[in-house]
């Protein structure tokens, strides 16, 4: 289950595509978009991140940070992020535990198989900090513009 809106985002220090560590403390005071998915350069997380990506400008001209978080490695990120010419910040959670941390991490099944990994979820993030909404069973396509709606308008 993932961490419930109105409590603390848990804080965390991840490196970004190229090798970076950013902090979630470092985006305080601003909104921040925080999307987990299983895997770069998949259907459905290609579709996801290029979606954000064409709505990008909107999340920018709101003050809005977006950042990408799965479990693959920095040089599968930058790999992904040149690919897909993606203008956010995609971090890497290569042991899980933010994943963990935030509730997304679990036992899923997929063409009668079974195995751990990232369940599709973003959070919203207000500027103090806290979790502001919480998007679950996440569809990739349209995802981005039903994030941007639901930043309250200062």
């Amino acid at each position: 289950m993932p961490i419930p809106a109105n409590l603390p985002a848990p804080q965390f220090s991840l490196p970004d595509e190229t090798g970076q560590i950013h902090s979630l403390k470092d985006f305080l005071g601003q909104w921040v978009v925080l999307y987990f998915y299983p895997k770069d350069d998949t259907p459905g997380c290609t579709t996801e991140a290029c979606s954000f990506r064409d709505v990008y400008a909107d999340y920018r001209r709101a003050g809005v940070v977006v950042l990408g978080i799965s479990p693959d490695s920095v040089k599968s990120h930058a790999k992904f992020k040149a690919k897909y010419e993606l203008p956010f910040t995609l971090l890497s959670d290569d042991g899980h535990q933010v994943c963990e941390a935030y509730g997304v991490w679990g036992r899923k099944k997929f063409m009668g198989r079974e195995y751990d990994g990232v369940f599709r979820t973003t959070f919203l993030i207000s500027p103090s900090g806290q979790i502001h909404q919480v998007f679950e069973n996440v569809k990739p396509d349209g995802h981005s513009t039903q994030v941007l709606s639901a930043i309250p308008a200062d």
